[in-house]
């Protein structure tokens, strides 16, 4: 199995277990002298199923990802770790340029003027660079994904 296809059917079986969620919320109360729609202790296996696999798929993900190489000297997890921090580095910006450019409307010379503090032009340079090391940054790994075997435990 290549390594995009076990980070599918990761997101399979994360739906499927947040579907068996929605099913045994469903099924843990009825009125009495009822039956439930399905049995709670069937779900309750599945669910375990579910999260076992789950588990072993995580752990053979995170094995792979650590051990290949995406270029020398940087492996998937680090460049994994480095396209998270961009992400969250580019939304902190892009919050920022919104903060410094909401417009308050003064009704009277007397009331308090608000002046941006931050450069929008560099702030906006910086978050397109970003985006675009991102794109760039996950466009390799999801290549490397793609012909990269899944590393399995024995």
């Amino acid at each position: 199995m290549k390594l995009a296809e076990a980070l599918i059917l990761r997101s399979d079986i994360q739906r499927k277990i947040q579907q068996l969620r929605f099913r045994l919320e469903s099924v843990v109360r009825v009125q009495e002298g009822e039956d439930p729609a399905e049995d709670p202790a069937e779900l309750f296996a599945e669910l375990e199923d579910c999260l076992t696999q789950y588990t072993k798929l995580i752990q053979d993900i995170n094995r792979t990802n650590a051990k290949t190489m995406l270029e020398p000297g940087l492996s998937i997890a680090d460049a994994l770790a480095l396209r998270e921090t961009s992400v969250k580095h580019r939304d902190v910006l892009y919050d920022v340029i919104r903060q410094a450019t909401i417009r308050l409307e003064r009704t009277s010379r007397s009331e308090i003027k608000f002046v941006t503090t931050v450069d929008n032009k560099k702030l906006q340079k910086q978050v397109d660079e970003l985006a675009k090391a991102h794109r760039v940054l996950d466009t390799k790994i999801q290549e490397k994904n793609w012909t990269t075997d899944l590393i399995t435990s024995p």
